[in-house]
C-alpha cells in the first residue's frame, strides 16, 4: 500500500502530476452525447456491484436488478451446486421478461427450482438450461441446448456480487486492484443487519461521487449535523483529511472524523448521547474478530484520530469503513445526463438488545438526512451546470479525488471511441 505524505509546503496532487492543478471541465456532466458514450465505454465494460451473497443464502434464492442505464433486467440466483450465476432476464422464445410479479419494471426476489416465462410457460434450471418448452411437437428443429438463459459474467469479492457486460473484461480481483487486496479480510460477513434507503436525484452520476469524494464541504453544509458550539469550531478550522491515495481507476480518502464516542458527549445531541450513537455510528464496537487490527489497508496512515475510509471503486460504488466497526455502500446508477439513482446501504452486526437496535436506527436515519443534503445541494448544481455560463471550475486540494474521477471518465470515452475509430 501506498503512503504518501503531504509535504509541508507542498500538497497531495503533486503525487499524481499526471492530473494536473488547471480548472476542471464539467462539461462531461450536462452533454447528452457524453453521456451516452460513458454509458457505452464504462457502464458496459467495467465491473459493477450489484449485491451481496447474503440476498441468497440458499440454493434456489435469487433477486432480479433493473439497470436502467443499459436498458436490461438481470437475474441473481445461487444454483443448484451453490454457485452464484447472472443471467439476462428474457425467455429465450417470445424475449417476455422471465421473472417479475405485479409490476414488469419492479425489481423482486425469492426461492424456486426453476424459473418458467409467465407468457408461455417455457422452463428455465437455476443454471440457465431451457428444460421445457410447451408444446415443443409445434416448433421445428428446436435444439433446446441452443436456448438456455443468456449468461452474463458474475464474479464474488468478500462476498459482493458483481456483473460485467464485457465478457473480455480482465477478472475481478484484478479490476479491483491493491485497494480491494488490502481490506481482504474484513468481517463482512458478520455484519447482516442491513438498513437502505434510495431515491432519485435530479443530477448527474458523477456529482454525487464528486460530493462524498472530499469532505472540505462538511464544516458549512452539514453544520446542523453538530451542536452549535462543534459547528463554530468546524467552521473557524475548516477540515482537513488524513490520506488520499490514487490506483487508477479507484482511489480513496481517510478522515478523522471518529466522534464514536466523542472525547466530550457535550459535542453531541441528547439522543446521541442516550443512545450512544449518531452520524458516526453506535458508540460500542462490537465483539467479533476481524476488526482488531483491521486489515492493513484501512487507516493508512496509522493516525490516532483515523474515524473513516471511502473507497471509491470504479465507476459508482462507494465502500465505507467506521471506526466503531460497520460500513456502508454507496452506488449511483445513472438513468440520464441529468439524473441517476442513488442508493445506500448501512452494515452492523445484529443487535442485541433493544438499545443496541435503537443505536443503529439512530445512525441510519442520521446518515439518511446526511446524504440527502448532498443531494438537494448537487440538485441546484446540476440546475446552473446546464446553463453553461460557466464550464471549468477550480478545485482545491482536497478535492484530488474529483478530479482525478473526472480525468478517468473522459480518458476512458476517448480510448472507447478511438477504438471504436480504428477497428
Amino acid at each position: 500500500m501506498a503512503h504518501f505524505k503531504k509535504p509541508d509546503a507542498g500538497s497531495w496532487t503533486e503525487h499524481w502530476p499526471e492530473l494536473g492543478t488547471a480548472p476542471v471541465d464539467y462539461s462531461d456532466s450536462t452533454d447528452p452525447e457524453f453521456y451516452q458514450a460513458e454509458i457505452d465505454a464504462i457502464f458496459r465494460k467495467k465491473w459493477v456491484n450489484i449485491g451481496r451473497v447474503e440476498t441468497i443464502p440458499k440454493k434456489g434464492n435469487f433477486f432480479t436488478r433493473e439497470i436502467a442505464a443499459l436498458g436490461t433486467s438481470l437475474i441473481i440466483v445461487r444454483d443448484s451446486k451453490g454457485e452464484v450465476r447472472a443471467f439476462h432476464n428474457v425467455c429465450r422464445h417470445r424475449g417476455n421478461k422471465l421473472v417479475w410479479n405485479d409490476y414488469p419494471n419492479e425489481e423482486t426476489s425469492g426461492t424456486c427450482r426453476q424459473f418458467t416465462c409467465k407468457y408461455h410457460a417455457w422452463r428455465y434450471s437455476l443454471e440457465g438450461d431451457l428444460t421445457y418448452v410447451q408444446q415443443e411437437g409445434e416448433f421445428f428443429d428446436l435444439d433446446k441446448n441452443q436456448y438456455g438463459l443468456v449468461s452474463v459474467r458474475c464474479e464474488v469479492w468478500e462476498g459482493f456480487i458483481w456483473v460485467n457486460m464485457d465478457d473480455n473484461a480482465k477478472p475481478l480481483t484484478d479490476y479491483l486492484g491493491r485497494f480491494a487486496k488490502s481490506v481482504e479480510g474484513y468481517p463482512f460477513h458478520e455484519m447482516t443487519e442491513v438498513y437502505s434507503y434510495k431515491s432519485t436525484i435530479n443530477s448527474n452520476w458523477k456529482l454525487f461521487i464528486d460530493a462524498f469524494a472530499e469532505f472540505y464541504h462538511a464544516p458549512v453544509l452539514h453544520q446542523k449535523q453538530a451542536t452549535k458550539e462543534e459547528a463554530e469550531k468546524l467552521l473557524h478550522f475548516g477540515f482537513e483529511a488524513l490520506h488520499y491515495d490514487i490506483d487508477t481507476p479507484h482511489s480513496m480518502i481517510s478522515s478523522w472524523g471518529g466522534m464514536s464516542p466523542p472525547k466530550d458527549e457535550s459535542m453531541v445531541k441528547p439522543i446521541e448521547r442516550k443512545l450512544r450513537s449518531g452520524l458516526f455510528g453506535p458508540w460500542d464496537r462490537p465483539d467479533i474478530e476481524g476488526l482488531d487490527p483491521l486489515p492493513e489497508g484501512i487507516n493508512p496512515a496509522g493516525a490516532k484520530p483515523w474515524g473513516v475510509d471511502e473507497f471509491e471503486f470504479f465507476p459508482n460504488m462507494s465502500l465505507l469503513f467506521w471506526a466503531p466497526g460497520w460500513y456502508l455502500t454507496y452506488h449511483y446508477w445513472p438513468t440520464a445526463v441529468n439524473q441517476h439513482v442513488f442508493e445506500a446501504r448501512l452494515y452492523f452486526v445484529p443487535a442485541k438488545t433493544c438499545r443496541e437496535r435503537l443505536a443503529q436506527e439512530l445512525a441510519a436515519v442520521t446518515f439518511k438526512e446526511y446524504a440527502f443534503q448532498d443531494a438537494n445541494t448537487l440538485e441546484a448544481t446540476q440546475t446552473m451546470l446546464a446553463t453553461k455560463t460557466v464550464s471549468d471550475f477550480p478545485l482545491c486540494d482536497q478535492e484530488i479525488l474529483l478530479r482525478h474521477l473526472h480525468k478517468v471518465v473522459k480518458d476512458e470515452v476517448r480510448e472507447h471511441k478511438n477504438a471504436a475509430v480504428t477497428s
